[in-house]
């Protein structure tokens, strides 16, 4: 009777506030309630009988308030967070491979892009090359086999942390009406998007990865790998993160479908600002140090340049906590501006049909 009692209220808590059952076939509806019920129902029973056999004692206080105990009244988790975290990890998990499934369809696609995205690179050595002797010295601490091992890290951070046509395809979803079939499920959309973003890198990383790695082993001379361990863990901290804002700011760009028709003129705009700032053009610690100091409080920064610059140490001790702190504090803005502008999208969305 606990489970039974418990899942009459659990189920209530798996429908996000952000979408509602307003689907005109109660078929459908109540297929869908039986199908989130059957999958609450054997996590439940299989918590259940792991915490009976851990010697647990599970007690239910209330309707909301149905709980494990570990031995110390204190000390006490409520099953219906457990139930509820397992479920919606399955639904986000199946999600993401089918993103890997999907995504796979496109490897030589990814191969191709990724190997003639190298091209750029022979006139980036060409350009500085020129530069250097001309200067017949270094430039802010640059010199020309550190400038060329900044470009490869930028290749190899680029391909790692910025999405794929993720703006377009989000897009369609709102101007062609896809969206309508996930507004019925107890599904939030920017998790569902997020773990097919993750799938997308993660297959675009695994075919891109070979010509990248052949790049790096042309130009193993100029390579030279930090010796501080604490470099690679700040520096997968901020790959991380820039991977996260870049996403953010691709999905909030996308929500300006649920006002106009073709989003590509404001990609495009962003994107041409993220490509001068954010250090894929040239490394922004050569700028004078006026400019620096503006662009280090604009988002674009730590899309791209932050972890390469913390990987070739040049951002160490107070500037390198500066940075990651101010990379967090743009993550959780990003997060926070997507979910604003997924709620007005959603006021101004209007679908028609079945």
């Amino acid at each position: 009777m606990l489970e039974v009692e418990f899942l009459r209220y659990a189920f209530v808590a798996t429908s996000p506030p952000d979408f509602a059952f307003s689907s005109s076939n109660a078929d459908e509806v109540q297929a869908l309630r039986n199908f989130e019920q059957a999958n609450l129902h054997a996590f439940v029973r299989f918590g259940c009988s792991c915490f009976h056999s851990f010697g647990c004692r599970l007690s239910l206080r209330s309707p909301s308030d149905f709980r494990v105990h570990l031995g110390n009244p204190v000390f006490s988790i409520p099953v219906f967070l457990i139930s509820l975290c397992a479920v919606n990890a399955a639904k986000y998990v199946s999600v993401f491979n089918i993103g890997l499934q999907n995504t796979f369809v496109y490897r030589w696609n990814y191969f191709l892009r990724a190997l003639f995205g190298l091209i750029p690179l022979a006139g980036t050595v060409f350009l500085w090359s020129a530069v250097f002797k001309e200067r017949g010295g270094g430039l802010h601490g640059y010199d020309y086999s550190s400038m060329i091992y900044y470009y490869l890290l930028t290749i190899l951070v680029s391909n790692l942390v910025v999405p794929t046509e993720d703006e377009w395809q989000i897009a369609a979803d709102i101007r062609e009406g896809q969206i309508n079939a996930l507004l019925t499920k107890p599904m939030s959309y920017l998790a569902y998007r997020f773990s097919i973003f993750l799938s997308g890198r993660l297959v675009y990383t695994f075919v891109t990865l070979p010509p990248i790695a052949l790049l790096f082993v042309y130009f193993r001379d100029y390579v030279v790998l930090p010796t501080d361990p604490l470099t690679y863990v700040s520096t997968a901290i901020s790959i991380l993160m820039a991977a996260f804002i870049q996403f953010f700011i691709t999905y909030s760009l996308s929500m300006f479908a649920f006002w106009i028709l073709e989003i590509s003129t404001i990609v495009f705009i962003v994107y041409s600002f993220e490509y001068f700032l954010g250090g894929q053009m040239f490394p922004i610690d050569i700028m004078p140090s006026a400019v620096q100091a503006v662009m280090k409080w604009l988002p674009f920064y730590y899309e791209l340049f932050c972890p390469v610059a913390i990987f070739l140490g040049r951002l160490k001790g107070p500037d390198l906590v500066q940075a990651l702190a101010l990379q967090a504090g743009w993550l959780l803005v990003a997060w926070m501006w997507a979910r604003f502008m997924w709620q007005r999208g959603l006021g101004h969305y209007q679908a028609v049909g079945g």
